[in-house]
């Protein structure tokens, strides 16, 4: 088996037809049909369905297909080992957008005086497509909220946050408010507020706490990108409930914004650092884990993580 023949397959499944692969390869479609046969010879198994419309991968081509992207991965990163004395390679992290607020630039500025030479991936997104990508191996790393989806992952316990009612402190109309230290969900469902949707994990958060509480939120909007809630919250369109780091990225955080804590301890958001296997992980990949975690805790030690606190 060589290198060649699974990069070969790959790009044949990932296109889904052996003529579009062989136009995108450079090659001559018999000689890739030729490569692939040649391939399922040696494995005694048939890993490509050919219909008329292109090739799909049978079952066991859809597993080989999983493994042969790792295996080309770790091809790519041996001969940048190689071809370097220090660590290096291409390392993929996601971070969903509250949590990229407070800690992409801190774990991007560690990685640069740690380790030079690798090149950091950095995806934001919502925790759900996160999943899937780290499920599909598209991700090395990434820091997510809800683990059940977990496939051969490494899962470890980062930090809790505390769910802050946020609201403009330009567009608060009652002042008494200013000084309240926590907020009940019975205060909370007469707060015209502004949320993410339903596939947010934030949201099923706050559903179930208005559930537990037999309460309906009031809801003005639903937008599901950070900058645009929080910039309508600045606006006076509403509050929002999210974690302290949704405030990650305004320097002028305290004057615009005021936050209180809700009153529900159960409304908090766990944060678990995931990763693939530790034997699917390239030294670089491995590395990053390690600066990831200790960025983490040293924001929350420092105090510039609102509302978080390290997991027991």
């Amino acid at each position: 088996m060589e290198l060649r023949q699974l990069r070969y397959f790959v790009r044949t499944v990932e296109l889904g037809s052996i003529g579009r692969a062989a136009l995108d390869l450079d090659l001559v479609q018999s000689a890739l049909s030729q490569q692939l046969s040649k391939l399922e010879s040696e494995l005694s198994t048939r890993l490509l369905q050919r219909t008329a419309k292109g090739a799909v991968p049978t079952e066991a081509g859809l597993a080989f297909f999983r493994e042969a992207q790792l295996t080309l991965r770790h091809a790519a990163q041996a001969a940048r080992v190689a071809q370097h004395a220090r660590l290096s390679g291409t390392v993929s992290v996601g971070l969903a957008p509250t949590t990229a607020a407070v800690l992409a630039m801190p774990f991007m500025r560690a990685m640069r005086e740690r380790y030079p030479d690798v090149r950091l991936h950095m995806v934001e997104s919502l925790s759900g497509h996160l999943t899937t990508m780290l499920n599909s191996r598209e991700l090395d790393l990434a820091v997510l909220f809800n683990t059940h989806a977990a496939t051969r992952w490494s899962v470890a316990p980062l930090l809790d946050e505390k769910l802050l009612l946020i609201r403009s402190r330009n567009h608060m109309s009652d002042a008494a408010s200013v000084s309240q230290r926590s907020v009940r969900m019975a205060q909370l469902a007469k707060i015209p507020l502004i949320l993410p949707t339903g596939t947010h994990g934030l949201r099923s958060v706050m559903d179930a706490a208005f559930v537990r509480a037999r309460l309906a939120p009031m809801l003005v909007a639903e937008i599901d990108s950070l900058a645009v809630l929080m910039e309508a919250v600045d606006a006076g369109f509403g509050a929002t409930v999210q974690p302290g780091a949704a405030i990650g990225r305004w320097k002028d955080a305290a004057e615009r914004f005021h936050l209180a804590p809700l009153a529900d301890k159960e409304a908090r958001r766990h944060n678990a650092l995931c990763s693939l296997s530790d034997d699917e992980l390239t030294p670089a990949a491995l590395a990053a884990r390690i600066v990831l975690a200790d960025t983490a805790r040293t924001l929350v030690r420092s105090g510039q993580w609102p509302g978080a606190s390290l997991s027991a």
